[in-house]
């Protein structure tokens, strides 16, 4: 006989972790499934950091979400005693129509964010660790910082356990089916079988596996974090001098970066942003190559001087990419008793305590007053959509 829930979700990382949270604080009989450990290193919320930022060049659509995560995350570190965020302020660098810059003024503009404006000599004098080209500038917002992955999805998941969550670990979902429209659903793993009246899908990168008939394709994509030791040392590079970056070149890419977060040994960590490669979540090369390495180390060498410096370590994570790279937030278009949330695009991890909320709402009520509209998996094909 299969065992009864409330809710059942689906994958426990960064937003399954927080929905199983938010399900189970307002009285939910919850049972969460991931098919690996707590706060593994084998999806997409691992790593040691995460950036947030509220200027968002994406789409200003994003800002309210913004400013409630960060609602979010100061009561997660209040409720669980973790250290989940920190405040380093932020540096979006380009030239001043590249979309780090001139989307982010546009988004700050619109919501009334605090922000400076700065030119190249500006953020020499002002954080000497960057090296700008004379057309390069930045937009600068104090408020952004760095979000811990493991710390945040441990919280999440203690705190959930706290108010009676069953969380199953190295569990294996086979499959699932619901029922007619108010009917129940149906989860079937490697270990038994399970039925609630809710179901949640947050499987990151498993989503095109276990999902379909969304409308919106899934598609899964490499990438790679490195590690470097700067020259002369972290001192210049520690939070409160260094702050998180997005750095876009004229040719549109884009690398991404952090302070020295975990002391003389820890390094500065970066990353290019959308430059990896498709790949299968269960076959994915975990390897991190030299030739890849030193593309990184070549690219920062003019940009930041004291990087590469020595190279430490690399790990490889995923991005779930939808064609237009906004979210899937929302109850399934055929089965409204199942809520999804996936295809978070390489962006999402920032979000992860307001998609906890806003699940938990899809999940209970059918509805939310957060603004999703843009996350609707029945939005507009990708050869419609404006980019």
């Amino acid at each position: 006989m299969a065992h009864s829930y409330d809710v059942i979700v689906v994958g426990l990382g960064g937003m399954g972790s927080a929905a199983a949270y938010h399900l189970a604080a307002r009285g939910q009989r919850v049972l969460g499934l991931e098919r690996f450990g707590p706060a593994h290193n084998l999806g997409s919320s691992h790593g040691g950091s995460r950036i947030y930022r509220q200027a968002y060049f994406e789409d200003p659509a994003y800002v309210p979400l913004l400013l409630r995560a960060r609602e979010l995350w100061d009561k997660l570190a209040a409720d669980s005693g973790r250290e989940v965020f920190t405040e380093t302020g932020g540096l979006m660098i380009g030239r001043e129509d590249s979309a780090a810059f001139a989307g982010t003024l546009r988004s700050a503009q619109t919501w009334g964010l605090d922000h400076e404006v700065l030119g190249s000599a500006d953020i020499r004098r002002r954080f000497p660790t960057f090296a700008p080209a004379a057309e390069d500038v930045a937009f600068y917002e104090r408020r952004a910082g760095v979000a811990r992955p493991e710390a945040t999805v441990s919280a999440h998941l203690d705190l959930a356990e706290a108010h009676g969550a069953e969380l199953h670990f190295a569990e294996l979902v086979l499959g699932w089916e619901a029922d007619g429209p108010g009917g129940k659903a149906w989860v079937v793993t490697d270990r038994g079988a399970y039925t609630a009246e809710r179901l949640v899908f947050a499987p990151g990168a498993w989503a095109p596996k276990l999902l379909s008939g969304l409308g919106v394709p899934v598609t899964v994509e490499r990438q790679v974090m490195y590690w470097f030791q700067p020259e002369g040392g972290i001192g210049p590079f520690t939070p409160d001098r260094h702050p998180v970056y997005i750095w876009e070149d004229p040719d549109g890419t884009q690398i991404y970066g952090f302070p020295a977060l975990d002391g003389p040994d820890g390094g500065a960590k970066v990353a290019f942003f959308r430059k990896g490669v498709p790949s299968d979540p269960d076959t994915l090369d975990r390897r991190v190559h030299p030739d890849e390495t030193e593309e990184m180390a070549a690219h920062l060498r003019t940009r930041i001087p004291a990087l590469p410096g020595r190279f430490l370590k690399g790990a490889a994570c995923m991005y779930s990419n939808t064609p237009d790279e906004h979210f899937v937030l929302a109850r399934h278009p055929d089965h409204p008793q199942v809520t999804v949330a996936c295809g978070f695009s390489g962006h999402g991890f920032k979000f992860v305590p307001v998609i906890g909320e806003i699940v938990a709402d899809l999940a209970i009520d059918g509805t939310t007053e957060h603004p999703i509209a843009l996350f609707d998996p029945r939005r507009v094909r990708v050869h419609d959509v404006p980019r």
